[in-house]
C-alpha cells in the first residue's frame, strides 16, 4: 500500500447505513475505524429501501452483499401507472436483460435488512470500534491530527474525520456552513402493512408508482414478501421540516381526492401512518477541508424519488475506502480526489431526483398526457438506457455506463 507509514485512527462522525459503510471500507485497508454514533443503541428505523444493481455491486466489494441478498425481495419490475385514470403508462422489466447488462438484480428491503449486516460486519471486523451516545457537534484538526467535538465537552482524537451524520449533519455545518436544508415542499405519508391484508389481486412484485397532479403514490413488497409498504406523497406547499409525526388515517385518505380505483382500495388499506416532510439541499463543490471529509447524506443529500440516496452512500463508502490505501499524513490529499471524484455523480442524482418529481411524477393536464405518451413509446432496452448512468455503475466516479 503506497505510502503507508503506519495504520491510522479515522473517526466516522454517524452510525448510520454510511457511517457503517465507511467504517467497513476503510477497515479494509487496514485503518482502525471509530464509530461515533450519536443514539445510545446502533440501530435504523424506518420502512422500505430499494437497491439498484450499483447499490449491490458497493455491497460486494464491502463484502455484505451476500448478506443482504438473503433478506431481499427481488422486483420484476418498475411499474409507471397514472395515478387518476388507472392506466399502465410504462413498465421497465427488471429480470433477464437488466440483470445481464447491468451485472447485478433490483431488489427492495426493510431498511434493517441493508443495516443490520452492515452493523453485523461492523461488530465482526476488529479494526472497527462503535461507540454509541457519542453526538459529535464539531470538529478541530492541526497538522497533526484531528478532534472530534462531542455534546458533552469531551475530545475524541485521530488522523482524519468523516462526517456521515446525515441531512442535519454537524461536521457539514462547521465546514461548508450551509445553513439548514432546502424544505421540498413536499409530504410524504409513510405506513407498512402486513401482506395478508392485501387482496390477492393487488400482491405485485413490482415497485409501483402512480402519477397524478401535485402527488404520487408508491407501493412494493418488502420483509420477504410478507409486509407492503405505502409511500403516499404530496406537494403541498409544507414549509416546516416533520419527521415521523403520526398522521390521522382521513387525513391521509382526503389528501388524494383524485386517485383512482385500484390505488385508492391499496392506500385505504394503510393503517399508523407517519408523515415526513422531504427535504434536500443543492450541490456543492467541496465537501473536504483537510483531515475531514462528508460522506452520503451529510455530502449530497436528495429526495427520493430516483431511489438512489443509500446507494449513493455506499459507493461513496467504497471510492473512499479504495483511496484510503496511504498512511496517515495522506489523508487530506485522499480526501481531495475522494470529493473531485464523486461530486460530479452525485450532484447529477441530486438533480435529477428533484427534476423526476416535477416533470415525471406530479404534472396535470397536458402535460400529463405528454409524460404519458412520451414514457409509454419506449421500448425496454431503451427505458434501460435511460437507467444506465446510475444502475449500470461499477467505477462510482463515473456518471454513465461503462461499456469496456
Amino acid at each position: 500500500m503506497s505510502g503507508r507509514t503506519r495504520t491510522a485512527t479515522v473517526l466516522v462522525a454517524g452510525g448510520g447505513i454510511g457511517g457503517l459503510a465507511a467504517a467497513l471500507g476503510l477497515a479494509g485497508q487496514g485503518h482502525r475505524a471509530v464509530v461515533l454514533e450519536r443514539r445510545d443503541e446502533f440501530s435504523e428505523l424506518g420502512a422500505g429501501i430499494q437497491i439498484g444493481p450499483n447499490g449491490f455491486t458497493a455491497l460486494d466489494r464491502l463484502g455484505v452483499g451476500q448478506a443482504v441478498r438473503e433478506l431481499a425481495v427481488y422486483i420484476d419490475e418498475l411499474r409507471f401507472m397514472d395515478g387518476t385514470t388507472g392506466e399502465r403508462v410504462a413498465s421497465m422489466p427488471l429480470t433477464g436483460r437488466y440483470r445481464a447488462r447491468f451485472g447485478n438484480p433490483y431488489a427492495v428491503v426493510q431498511r434493517v435488512d441493508l443495516y443490520g449486516p452492515l452493523l453485523a460486519a461492523c461488530r465482526e471486523h476488529p479494526l472497527v470500534e462503535l461507540r454509541g451516545g457519542s453526538h459529535v457537534t464539531g470538529y478541530e484538526q492541526d497538522a497533526g491530527g484531528v478532534r472530534a467535538l462531542l455534546g458533552d465537552g469531551r475530545r475524541v482524537p485521530g488522523d482524519a474525520l468523516v462526517g456521515a451524520d446525515g441531512l442535519h449533519s454537524m461536521i457539514r455545518a462547521r465546514l461548508v456552513g450551509d445553513g439548514g436544508p432546502r424544505v421540498s415542499g413536499h409530504t410524504i405519508f409513510r405506513s407498512v402493512i402486513p401482506m395478508d391484508r392485501v387482496p390477492a389481486d393487488l400482491r405485485w412484485n413490482t415497485v409501483t408508482l402512480w402519477a397524478g397532479p401535485r402527488w404520487h403514490f408508491v407501493h412494493y413488497p418488502i420483509g420477504g414478501g410478507e409486509f407492503l409498504n405505502l409511500a403516499a406523497t404530496r406537494d403541498d406547499g409544507a414549509a416546516a421540516v416533520v419527521t415521523g409525526r403520526p398522521a390521522v388515517r382521513e387525513r391521509v385518505l382526503g389528501a388524494f381526492p383524485e386517485l383512482g380505483e385500484t390505488a385508492r382500495r391499496l392506500l385505504e388499506l394503510g393503517a399508523q401512518w407517519r408523515e415526513w416532510v422531504l427535504c434536500d439541499r443543492d450541490p456543492v463543490p467541496d465537501w473536504a477541508d483537510g483531515r475531514v471529509v462528508l460522506l452520503g447524506d451529510a455530502a449530497h443529500p436528495m429526495l427520493q424519488y430516483a431511489a438512489q440516496g443509500a446507494c449513493m452512500a455506499l459507493e461513496d463508502a467504497v471510492t473512499l475506502g479504495e483511496l484510503a490505501d496511504c498512511g496517515p499524513a495522506e489523508f487530506p490529499q485522499r480526501f481531495e480526489k475522494y470529493n473531485a471524484a464523486r461530486r460530479d455523480r452525485t450532484a447529477r442524482t441530486q438533480l435529477v431526483s428533484r427534476e423526476m418529481g416535477a416533470r415525471l411524477y406530479h404534472p396535470a393536464g397536458a402535460d400529463a398526457l405528454a409524460r404519458n405518451r412520451m414514457l409509454s413509446a419506449l421500448s425496454e432496452d431503451e427505458l434501460h438506457d435511460k437507467v444506465a448512468w446510475l444502475h449500470g455503475a461499477r467505477d462510482f466516479t463515473e456518471t454513465i455506463e461503462r461499456t469496456n
